[in-house]
């Protein structure tokens, strides 16, 4: 097996470019459900919307440039094509950080702190908080898809994981990530404890409780830890039906999403609605149209909606499996948005470092990057 890594560069033929914007002029758009609000999904209007500056207005050139500004790779790691960025900081005695994205997001999420968490001495920062940045695509996702064989469980990428920071010459570094990226990162710790000096998440580590909890149980809950059970209910009895399509039938729905430009970006638009913060705000409204689109594009240039799919909810044994504690030191900070209780994520984490927010969404390093790199900073200080 090859362990080459490669240099890369993002260069999208002009072809698949017009293609885009001609298939963005002729959507066959359906009829408006009676009040046309976000209760029976994206709506029509504001999609539409959306979608005209998608066509007109929206610069695919520009991002590109500035995607290809950081150095990227590409590398072959247990018959995966993997691409990632590998952003080396001016401080040469930085700290290497590992940073895993999660769904329906890219790296395009990371591209707000790739400057702060690399660079602090010229954003107003503490040279020695400095990181030597590797922020690879996950396997299925964008330019390291689509998968080539089954089984990309948690444990198969945190392998994956270690073996790329080996490769790039890493002995000890930390991890991060939020999504899948907050499952990712604790099992690298897992497969390799001894070179991973700590790990973050935004979200908080597993598990999540398990439902329905007993009257006592719930008593012993803060009321804020109480508000994040009532909303994982909440989401596990409206918003479960996503996962069940991806984790079952991911093919059927590929069809749709890799057609029709449309169809992927309602699939990506009704979860960054329902996951920003807050809830009800349109979410160009919270973040930049740009930045949306982007990390839509990375979806749509590369046709993997269904693999990204198939390996973010495809997993063997994910809900509900407890796996033993890595022991390295782990933080998490928690938004508003998120569902995270401390309790029980210490029952399979090192828990050393957690902080609880007022506002922000699960989109961590896109919505509150300032926060985010802040707590990065303060708990691998600490360490």
């Amino acid at each position: 097996m090859s362990s080459d890594i490669t240099p890369f560069r993002i260069d999208i033929p002009q072809d698949q470019l017009d293609d885009l914007r001609t298939r963005l002029g002729g959507v066959r758009w359906p009829a408006p459900l009676p009040g046309d609000d976000w209760d029976t999904g994206v709506p029509v209007h504001w999609l539409r919307e959306l979608a005209e500056y998608w066509r007109t207005g929206y610069d695919w050139r520009a991002a590109e440039a500035e995607l290809n500004r950081y150095p990227q790779f590409t590398t072959r790691i247990d018959g995966q094509h993997i691409h990632f960025l590998h952003v080396r900081s001016p401080e040469a005695d930085a700290t290497p950080l590992l940073l895993t994205h999660g769904w329906p997001g890219s790296i395009v999420e990371f591209l707000d702190v790739i400057g702060p968490l690399s660079d602090p001495r010229a954003h107003g920062g503490d040279p020695g908080d400095a990181f030597h940045l590797v922020i690879p695509a996950l396997p299925g996702f964008g330019f390291s898809g689509p998968v080539s064989d089954s089984g990309w469980d948690i444990e198969r990428i945190g392998r994956a994981w270690a073996e790329l920071m080996q490769r790039l010459g890493y002995e000890r570094y930390g991890v991060q990530g939020g999504d899948i990226g907050a499952a990712v990162s604790p099992q690298v710790a897992r497969e390799v404890p001894d070179r991973v000096i700590g790990v973050h998440v935004n979200g908080g580590p597993g598990p999540m409780p398990q439902l329905p909890l007993d009257a006592a149980e719930l008593a012993e809950l803060t009321a804020a830890e109480q508000d994040r059970v009532h909303r994982i209910e909440a989401f596990m009895q409206e918003e479960f039906g996503y996962i069940a399509i991806q984790s079952t039938r991911p093919q059927t729905l590929a069809y749709g999403l890799v057609d029709s430009p449309i169809g992927q970006l309602s699939w990506i638009m009704d979860k960054f609605r329902e996951w920003t913060h807050p809830r009800n705000v349109a979410p160009d409204k919270i973040l930049d149209r740009d930045r949306l689109l982007t990390n839509v594009m990375m979806y749509w240039l590369t046709g993997t909606a269904g693999s990204a799919g198939y390996v973010g909810y495809g997993q063997t044994g994910a809900w509900g499996a407890v796996p033993a504690s890595s022991g390295v030191p782990t933080g998490a900070i928690i938004f508003a948005h998120d569902v995270g209780i401390r309790r029980y994520s210490e029952t399979e984490n090192n828990i050393t470092h957690w902080v609880e927010v007022d506002r922000g969404g699960h989109f961590a390093a896109l919505e509150e990057p300032d926060l985010l790199v802040a707590d990065i900073r303060e708990f691998f200080r600490s360490l």
